[in-house]
Order: C-alpha cells, then structure tokens, then sequence
C-alpha cells in the first residue's frame, strides 16, 4: 500500500483554514492518495464554517455524497461526552442511527425494492431567529413565482415598485404573496399584494361574478399572479391565475400489472383500535381469504403506504389516558411493528409520521425518532421518510416510475375552518376539494397560521414541486379518491371507530377501508374490511 509522506501538522493546518479540525484518529486512518482525496471530498462537501473533529468510528459512512445531512458537530459534541463518560446512551443512540441511515441507504438504491426517496426532510439542529421566517417566506415565494411566470397566459410581468410608479394606465402583470384581505363598503374584494419590491392593492369587482367567486377563496399568504389596469396604487383584476397543476400535465400508467394499497391512522393503543379489521386485512393480503379474484389482486401488491398517525400517542390531548388501551408510547409502536411484521416481505412499506406519533406536530416533521419507535425501523420491507415526503415508486429501464407525494394532512383542519367554499361543500367528508385546494396552490399548508412549521433557509418543504403522479393523505378518517389534472388524489381511511372528541366535532369517520391503485390502469378501488 503507498505510504503518504506528508507533514501532519501542515495537513491539520490546511484543514483547519476550511474550519475543519481532524482528529488523531482521522490522521491515522490516512494510508495512501485515495484516502486522503476520499476524506477530504467528504469535509469540504458538508459546506460548515464550525470546527469538526471526526473519529475512525465513522468508516463506511464517510464515503462522500452519503450521509450529508448528517449533523455531525453534533456527534462530535456527544462523542467528546461520551469520552468523558457522559451521555453514553445518547452517543450509543446517535451510532445506531447512523448505521441504519446506511443500511436505509442501501435498501433504498435496491432494484428490488424500486422505491427512491426523491425527498425525505433531515432535522438541522440550530437556533432559529426571525430573519429564518422571512428567508422561508422569500424561498417560497422564489419557487412558486418560477411556476406561475411558465404560465403562457402571463407576459410582460412587472413588479410592484414599478407599477407604483407608472403614470398612465395600461395592462400590467404582477406575482405577490396576498399580505391582506378585506371586503369595502361596496362589497367589493381588495387584496394587497406583496413581492420583492413593495405592496400593491388589487380591486376585485363584485359584478363580475367569476372573478369574485375565486377571490372569495383566496387565503393570506397565497401566491398568486394578477392581471388588469393599474390605476393610483391600485390594479383593476381582469383575471387571478393561481400556480396550480398545468393542463398538459400527462398521466403515466405501468407497463405490467401491480397494485399499491394507501393505508394511515391505525392509532394502535387507542381502546377504539379496530383490531379486528385489520386482522382481516393481514388476513386478505396473505391471501388466506377472500374470492379467487380478491386473492389474485392481494397477490399483486408491491407497495403499501402508512401516511401518519400509526399510534395513537401519548398526552396528545387532555385526559388521553383514560382512552388508552396501551399507555406506553414504546409498547404501542411494538404492538403496530408486530402487525406490521405480518405483511408479507415482499410487499415494500413506505412510512411517515403524523401528528399523533411520537415527534414534534411542527412541519416538516422527521422521521420517527428511534428512541421511540425502534420496532418500525427493524421491520425489513420498511423505508421510514419524513412528513411530509416525496418517492418514486416502480422504476425501470423504460419506466420513469411515479412520483408519490406523502402528507398526513395536519392543515386541514385549518382551511375546512376558514375556507367557505370548503366548508361549504362537505368539510371534513370532502378530503378531495382540500387536497385539489392545496394542489391549486402548489402549497400543503399556504397560509402561515395553518399549521405549525419550521422555517427552512434553503428551500420550503411544503411547497409542492415536482408535480406528483399520487398525492396522498389521511388525518381526517375518511377515504375519498378523486383527479385533479391527471394527479390522483387519495385520502386513507382509519382503523379507530369513532372518539368522543369526533363526536362532539360532528365527525363521521369510515373506518377498515382501504384504497388500492392498479398502476398499469390507475384505477382506484377500496375495500371495505369492517362491518
């Protein structure tokens, strides 16, 4: 093996410039030429201006381009605890971790398993200041103009500064974020629009009813695009164009015929769990019942996703004890492994969380944490993501696989509240016109009340881009399926019977049912499983 010939405290030197500082460990482990390029590739490409100190632990890990969201200041700081006998059991956690991200790794490049994360939120551990919030609003705003200035229908777009400062009145074009909202004495809508440059008010005239009847929808934060006449700070609407899916967006359908099956809201430990019915479930997809056709169809199934709430959590709400059949949040995950363990091995599960499992309700929301939720992790067929969560499912030499975008649905308590159209319209039984409400958008959560989030400096999660083939949900216990512009939007059912909070609500969940795609027709049928 070639021998380096080099000055360690030079080399420890030149790292310590990029803000890198390497360990007696590290500095042993360098052996030859390839070494040293491979360690080097690896620290300049995890782009941190704080010092980092590696140790030999890391090995495979440290190949370059694997792991790179890993936070490894952080492991360095339980690593330096853990060597003065602290915080083992923390440290001990953090290695486990990163050995099974290699061994996802490893299971998510499979041919077998053809499941790509194409996106899966990794926590960044940091502190977070205002300037976070606007940066997150700027990122989204950045993303959402893009779409909506590929539009054919918007040319010769302008800002708002220079709208401000036009003297004649002509056709202008304008993209903002809606800052404000109200109604004037003559029922009239006014919006103020916001972009990079400053604030506009649009004037939406009541007497074209089109028109009002999309603005009334509207809800602050929405980034949309508007044409009309500008007047003294203000632009007459002719039109509002929302960034929504586009028209020519084409439908994809599998050369051979598989199955994929949406499940979510087991909630097991509640006392309302519906064990019986699921048991029926595993029963049918084993194929020990069912008629011949069922049989064959359960024989075909390749892929099942668990969109959130697999437990039924722990201090969720007030009193949530008393409807707790398991009161351990560790032994409730142990209970869900354990039914999920009978789904055959070949049948590929892709897992998100929701706002009942065992993670933090504000969104994005990463994936379980081991601590709690370790029996999920050892399931074999299992590829545990984020919420929300974009895979490409079904790829192959000739096929470029569909594109499922996961989302437990925790705004949608929100915009059934406040949206007339959708409360208007069924609510809560309708998961259809919420889902195609946030497709419109291109956003899962628009409006910044609606949810609890985390401010992303690089990109906003929530944004929905790329443009899904599957856009799937749960939450709210009901299963709808619907289309919306060649996008198949499906809502899960649940596996708990009614709770006394859904009853005083005027909830009406449908349980045991289950929503399963043939993805060589894309068409959608669901199985009942209860009585």
């Amino acid at each position: 093996m070639e021998q380096i010939q080099f000055n360690k405290k030079e080399l420890v030197e030149s790292f310590l410039k990029k803000g890198l500082l390497l360990s007696a460990d590290i500095l042993k482990s360098i052996e030859n030429q390839n070494e040293l390029e491979r360690v080097s590739s690896l620290l300049t490409s995890n782009n941190t201006k704080e010092i980092l100190v590696l140790n030999d632990y890391i090995g495979e890990l440290l190949d370059p381009g694997k792991n790179s969201d890993v936070n490894w200041m952080e492991f360095d700081r339980l690593r330096v605890l853990f060597e003065k006998g602290k915080s083992t059991k923390n440290y001990s956690n953090f290695l486990d971790y990163l050995s099974k991200k290699t061994e996802d790794t490893r299971k998510e490049v499979s041919e077998e398993s053809k499941v790509k994360i194409l996106y899966s939120y990794a926590e960044d551990a940091r502190n977070i200041v205002v300037q976070d919030f606007a940066q997150h609003f700027y990122n989204r705003y950045s993303i959402i103009e893009r779409i909506l200035r590929n539009r054919q229908s918007l040319k010769n777009i302008t800002s708002i500064n220079r709208i401000l400062n036009k003297k004649d009145k002509e056709n202008v074009s304008v993209i903002g974020i809606i800052y404000e909202k109200y109604t004037t004495k003559n029922n009239n809508t006014i919006l103020v629009l916001e972009d990079r440059t400053g604030y506009i008010k649009v004037l939406i005239n009541k007497n074209n009813p089109t028109l009002y009847n999309l603005a009334k929808g509207l809800v602050l934060d929405d980034t949309i695009a508007v044409t009309g006449v500008n007047g003294e700070n203000v632009i007459f609407a002719n039109d509002i164009i929302l960034p929504d899916i586009p028209l020519t967006n084409k439908v994809k359908k599998a050369q051979d015929e598989v199955y994929a099956i949406f499940l979510s809201d087991m909630h097991v430990g509640s006392v309302n769990f519906l064990g019986e019915d699921f048991n029926k479930f595993l029963k049918w997809i084993n194929q020990e019942t069912g008629t011949e056709e069922q049989m064959s169809i359960a024989s075909k199934v390749k892929y099942i996703f668990v969109v959130g709430d697999l437990v039924d959590g722990c201090g969720v709400y007030p009193e949530q004890e008393k409807e707790l059949l398991i009161k351990d949040i560790k032994e409730q995950y142990a209970e869900c492994a354990r039914l999920l363990k009978r789904i055959p091995e070949n049948i590929q599960l892709v897992i998100c969380p929701g706002n009942h499992d065992a993670i933090r309700v504000a969104e994005p929301q990463p994936p379980f944490y081991q601590d709690f939720a370790q029996p999920i992790y050892e399931l074999p067929n299992a590829i545990i993501v984020s919420n929300p969560a974009m895979v490409n499912i079904h790829s192959s030499k000739d096929f470029p696989g569909f594109n499922i975008l996961l989302y437990h649905g925790y705004s949608f308590d929100y915009f059934v509240a406040h949206v007339d159209s959708l409360r208007n319209n069924g609510g809560y039984d309708r998961a259809d016109l919420i889902m195609k409400f946030l497709l419109q958008r291109r956003h899962l959560a628009p409006t910044h009340t609606s949810n609890l989030y985390i401010p992303d400096m690089k990109k906003d999660p929530l944004v929905i881009d790329p443009i899904p083939d599957f856009f799937v949900s749960g939450h709210i216990h009901k299963s709808v399926t619907s289309n919306h512009r060649n996008v198949t939007m499906i809502c899960s059912s649940c596996w708990q019977s009614k709770t006394a909070f859904q009853e005083k609500m005027g909830h009406n969940p449908e349980p045991s049912r289950v929503p399963i795609v043939n993805l060589q027709t894309r068409g959608v049928k669901i199985l009942k499983f209860g009585k």
